[in-house]
């Protein structure tokens, strides 16, 4: 089982924070082009307990996967957590947080996930997964900063 921690403030309110996080639609704001994500169900404007996200990512050397997840553990204005039910990982729960500090708003991921094969999949993790999601991450953390930043108004 890997983890991944990232965080980042942004000079927001709480409410446009949880506004954008929370709204499914906005994920493809934040995910890098050349993944080439898609979401394939109807989505509504804010997520719910219990709401299955199937989507289309492009995963680097294996090619176009199916990734469903459920979107959970709601707590509104807070923290969410979005699980893979189908998708590239043997196990996947990203736990999603904000948070008032004094100079804006945290955002805090926590990613837990776990590679299928186990013996080749440390490998794989080593050699590649782990720096592609760095690179995801960073790249959300650039897209944060680009869309939330000043924003002191409904979005």
């Amino acid at each position: 089982m890997y983890t991944l921690e990232t965080s980042q403030v942004v000079n927001t309110t709480m409410g446009n924070a949880w506004d954008f996080i929370s709204s499914p639609r906005n994920l493809d704001k934040i995910t890098p082009e050349n993944l080439s994500f898609s979401i394939i169900s109807n989505v509504p404007d804010e997520m719910y307990n219990g709401l299955i996200i199937e989507y289309k990512i492009k995963i680097p050397l294996i090619g176009k996967q199916t990734w469903i997840s459920e979107i959970k553990h709601i707590r509104p204005g807070v923290s969410f957590v979005d699980e893979q039910r189908q998708g590239p990982y043997k196990f996947w729960y990203h736990y999603h947080e904000i948070r008032k500090v004094e100079n804006g708003v945290l955002l805090i991921d926590r990613i837990n996930y776990e590679l299928p094969f186990p013996p080749i999949g440390r490998a794989v993790h080593l050699l590649f997964v782990k720096n592609t999601l760095n690179k995801i991450f960073e790249f959300r953390k650039k897209k944060f900063d680009e869309l939330l930043n000043g924003k002191s108004s409904s979005m």
